[in-house]
């Protein structure tokens, strides 16, 4: 075959392959005017049954908010799921824990749940983080999302998803769409009656967080700022991992002249980081240690998805989402 003869068949099939990875994978506007509908909450998930009531709280509101949508639960921590996929087999446990949700029981990872949804024909799915702020959960959760949407088949009609959409944090995630500074400031209205709580008592308030080492957790800083400049009260945030920690914290009290502190976990659940890391009777609590260190301090094992203003905060990114053209805000 001669070098003119070459260079044209290889332009004929480069043709054919642009042609190809570039067609339309996405069901037209009919198609998704009749698409099914659902919503998944995805949450780190806790292994402690009474903490589980502020997840369900969250779901509660969510369906309130959307009738006639199925919404599902995921947990994205793969060691929550195996704990409870070991009590599905546990009889003595089920009996001695009435009133566990079957789908708590039988929960399963986003991808999962997604690809559950999808085989019983719901292809317009909307996903809602219910973590904090964008650390290295919700980052996974998004990359997640990204790579499902860019699921491309040779028939449009055979692209599993015809919208897939992606609700935010509470404290917001990068973007010029939704301000994360917007976000921040409607958690810290969210947060005011633990701020009259802390005030009656003539306490400093104190959050715990999670916070994790690969993300920066600047945000809790931020937080703290703005609820010290909006109510002009002794508030400090720490976390288990990454900054602010303990020692900044204590810094901070320390400074503030305060000696009564009520302390409340700033996690969705109050699960094993606030019973132990956080109220615990061992050294190494914070309890422990700011009682040492010369402080009166009230603990409040309250997760933040039973606080009803902070779990509305989920409950309004999940229509801003729904509301998106685009997968995410």
């Amino acid at each position: 075959m001669t070098r003119s003869r070459i260079n044209i068949a290889f332009g004929a099939l480069l043709c054919a392959l642009v042609l190809f990875t570039s067609a339309p994978a996405v069901a037209g506007d009919h198609d998704k005017a009749q698409a099914k509908q659902a919503i998944v909450l995805a949450a780190f998930g806790t292994s402690y049954p009474d903490a589980l009531q502020s997840i369900l709280n969250i779901k509660n509101k969510v369906e309130k908010a959307n009738p006639g949508i199925p919404v599902k639960l995921a947990f994205t921590s793969s060691i929550i799921r195996d704990i409870w996929q070991e009590r599905q087999n546990d009889p003595a446990w089920i009996k001695e824990n009435p009133g566990i949700p079957k789908e708590i029981l039988f929960v399963k990872n986003p991808l999962a749940t997604i690809a559950s949804l999808q085989n019983d024909g719901f292809t317009d799915i909307s996903v809602q983080s219910l973590h904090v702020f964008a650390g290295e959960e919700f980052a996974d959760l998004k990359e997640l999302m990204i790579g499902l949407r860019s699921i491309r088949t040779v028939k449009a009609k055979s692209v599993p998803f015809t919208r897939l959409r992606l609700g935010r944090p509470a404290l917001g995630m990068p973007g010029d769409v939704y301000p994360y500074t917007d976000d921040i400031a409607a958690g810290v209205k969210a947060l005011k009656a633990d701020v009259d709580e802390a005030k009656k008592m003539n306490a400093a308030l104190v959050y715990m967080g999670h916070g994790n080492d690969f993300f920066s957790t600047g945000i809790y800083a931020q937080l703290q700022r703005e609820m010290q400049q909006t109510y002009k009260r002794p508030i400090f945030i720490g976390c288990v991992e990454g900054f602010p920690n303990f020692d900044d914290l204590l810094a901070g009290l320390k400074k503030s002249g305060e000696k009564n502190i009520l302390m409340k976990p700033l996690m969705i659940v109050a699960g094993d980081h606030a019973s132990n890391d956080m109220a615990g009777d061992e050294e190494d609590s914070w309890k422990v240690m700011l009682t040492k260190a010369g402080f009166k301090v009230k603990t409040d094992l309250r997760g933040l998805g039973v606080v009803d203003t902070w779990a509305d905060l989920y409950v309004k990114h999940l229509n801003d989402a729904m509301t998106q053209t685009h997968m995410l805000p």
